[in-house]
């Protein structure tokens, strides 16, 4: 069934329509000004912009950006950051999803390009079967700002918060962001044009919110080293964006934020290992609900493993088994030290079977390799080798992205 349906690049002409009947699925009208704003996005990637038709009519599409992504060892890495992901209502259950999937993934296995797939989902139980793991999760924060004091171990808060309105402050966020994102895994690069993205500030997608706020914290010696972007919507302070590069532009940024009057709520955000609750003297003022966020799918295993560094050596074989994918499925001798990392095929008998999913999951250094082992999804084949791996693989801090589910986009 899936013939009757050809899949092809989009061209200029047909983005509109394209764009407009993915939008459609996610239950969004796009204006005309959306569709340029994200024309302009797109830009050169329009190539890389996947769409099913039944006649002249798209019916499913699915699309990537040429994105940097943060990896553990604090290494920007290219990745196909996918967005754009929809199948018309009246054409489901047909396997077109399946076939771009699988379309997409092939094309950037054949020509060489990045070896890992990023996508935040709207439905978490999507692409599992297509070989993506949830490789790091978002707290969704509520912090009751009466019961938010700081606890007396706090050290004193020092430097300086000031006003500045977004639409003069791109540079200077870029800046700071930039800082940031070299050494916090999870966080990615950012052009002109996903900063236009990001401070675009349409009064129809406020959902009866003010406008953007910006504000910057300068340390003592005048630097600026961070900024919060926020909105207000009574009772809560929504917070937009939070980027720190030391602990007192963090702590400086948050207790402006559950000072402000009149708003006895902050919403927001924020890694799994947020370190506020850690700030308050009443930890319980925080409440948050765990969402999954960074889906990883390792497009070419071999040349995705050795891009990042780990923690402590390791020198394991793993047995990769990927049904969608068949180009990974074998053994592979990773090795890593302080001279470097390499990974290479091998015939040598494997410490640890896994599928692509679950390599995909710990791939961040978020979801523990012995977690899953313990849900029975990964198989230990010599004594050790879970507890090896998983040491490997896990990072020093959660796998976070500051743009919330619509990763991409950003």
């Amino acid at each position: 069934m899936i013939d009757a349906y050809p899949m092809r690049t989009i061209q200029p002409d047909e983005f509109a329509d394209w764009l407009r009947m993915v939008a459609d699925t996610w239950g969004q009208d796009y204006t005309d000004r959306d569709v340029e704003a994200v024309r302009a996005v797109v830009g050169s990637d329009l190539p890389r912009m996947l769409g099913a038709f039944d006649g002249d009519q798209p019916v499913g599409g699915t699309g990537s950006y040429r994105r940097l992504l943060t990896l553990p060892g604090g290494r920007p890495t290219p990745i196909a950051a996918v967005n754009w992901v929809g199948v018309a209502a009246t054409h489901r259950r047909r396997g077109i999803l399946t076939a771009l999937t699988r379309r997409q993934l092939t094309t950037l296995h054949e020509t060489g390009a990045e070896p890992i797939a990023v996508l935040a989902a709207a439905e978490a139980a999507i692409y599992g079967r297509f070989g993506y793991g949830i490789a790091g999760s978002r707290l969704r924060l509520t912090v009751d700002s009466r019961s938010a004091a700081f606890g007396p171990d706090v050290p004193p808060i020092t430097g300086t918060v000031r006003r500045v309105q977004p639409a003069d402050a791109r540079p200077l966020l870029a800046q700071i962001y930039d800082a940031v994102r070299r050494t916090t895994v999870g966080w990615t690069d950012r052009t002109e044009q996903f900063w236009h993205t990001r401070l675009d500030d349409p009064e129809h997608e406020r959902d009866g919110a003010t406008a953007l706020r910006l504000v910057v914290h300068d340390a003592p010696d005048g630097t600026p080293d961070g900024y919060a972007l926020y909105r207000l919507r009574h009772p809560a302070v929504q917070l937009v964006e939070l980027a720190a590069a030391a602990p007192a532009a963090h702590a400086a940024l948050w207790r402006y934020l559950l000072d402000l009057d009149l708003h006895p709520e902050v919403e927001g955000n924020a890694a799994l290992d947020e370190p506020l609750p850690h700030l308050l003297f009443e930890a319980r003022a925080v409440t948050a609900t765990v969402h999954d966020q960074l889906h990883v799918r390792l497009v070419d295993v071999e040349r995705a493993l050795a891009a990042r560094a780990y923690v402590v050596p390791v020198d394991v074989v793993l047995d990769v088994t990927d049904r969608f994918c068949p180009w990974n499925t074998g053994r592979y001798h990773l090795a890593a030290d302080h001279t470097g990392v390499t990974c290479e095929p091998t015939r040598a008998p494997a410490d640890v079977r896994l599928s692509a999913a679950e390599l995909g999951a710990v791939f961040l250094g978020g979801t523990s390799l012995a977690t899953l082992a313990a849900a029975g999804r990964v198989e230990e084949l010599r004594p050790g080798g879970v507890s090896r791996c998983a040491a490997a693989f896990r990072g020093e801090r959660e796998p976070f992205y500051p743009g919330g589910a619509a990763f991409p986009v950003y």
